[in-house]
């Protein structure tokens, strides 16, 4: 692989974070919003970040791949040996609210795995970077996972849970990539959905986890495979590694008594 500026990468993330902080300013009375799926929401912010990001990224790795929420119809070569993975704000329902939830995810992907990640949640002032086999941070703050080992009791970032499960309820940011990077950071425990999810909402993050130490795999134990050009995955778990199995095992029996959710 030619050498990339990941300087410049976290550059042009915070670049963008800060585009969208401008949009945010203005206020949910002022911004455009509306619905492509049901249930899933973008907003004008979403498409100026995400054109800013792919002008910015392109130039800098022409060679490169695209993969992004809001223009991944094209594909614009997914599948390539390198791929971006973007999700301009992932979180947007935190966005659009004026809650702070919500970060810009930025991933390099070559063939099937990220390489480099970087997510900027301005609104939180925290800008998360990690580089495959070398260093993982926050702020500059070498990141190390949760080493929890038993499960009950386990921190979850949920706004409720049922009475029965006996979990420890922590923040919840509507950005799963934030979820995961809470447990990269050892503020949670075990992050986990087992909803038909898109890579672009956890590339960047599965490489923040991973090099802080967490366990980081699809919802039912199986390894994430990046850079397909339908771009979709079978939910995500990310734990702490000592509570890895345990969690594989629960969620498997409740995929089987509830089915995968979409």
């Amino acid at each position: 692989m030619a050498d990339i500026d990941f300087d410049r990468v976290i550059a042009i993330a915070k670049e963008g974070g800060a585009l969208a902080m401008r949009h945010w300013a203005l206020g949910k009375k002022e911004a455009n919003i509306w619905e492509k799926s049901p249930g899933q929401i973008v907003s004008d912010a979403d498409l100026a970040v995400d054109s800013f990001l792919r002008a910015e990224l392109e130039k800098l790795v022409p060679s490169a791949g695209w993969l992004s929420e809001e223009t991944h119809i094209d594909h614009s070569g997914a599948g390539d040996e390198l791929t971006w993975v973007v999700d301009p704000i992932d979180g947007t329902k935190d966005y659009v609210a004026g809650k702070t939830g919500w970060c810009v995810s930025i991933a390099l992907v070559q063939n099937d795995a990220p390489i480099f990640g970087v997510l900027d949640a301005p609104a939180m002032r925290e800008t998360w970077v990690a580089r495959a086999g070398s260093h993982t941070e926050v702020n500059g703050r070498k990141l190390v996972a949760s080493l929890r080992s038993q499960y009950d009791g386990c921190r979850i970032p949920a706004e409720s849970l049922p009475p029965d499960m006996k979990f420890t309820i922590v923040p919840k940011p509507n950005s799963i990539a934030l979820r995961m990077a809470m447990v990269a950071d050892d503020r949670a425990d075990v992050v986990a959905s087992t909803r038909w999810g898109h890579e672009w909402d956890i590339a960047a993050a599965h490489v923040i986890a991973t090099e802080a130490g967490a366990s980081v795999t699809d919802a039912l134990g199986e390894p994430l495979v990046y850079n397909g050009t339908h771009g979709k995955a079978l939910g995500v778990l990310c734990c702490s590694q000592n509570l890895y199995q345990e969690a594989v095992q629960r969620i498997g029996k409740y995929v089987t008594e509830n089915g995968a959710s979409h």
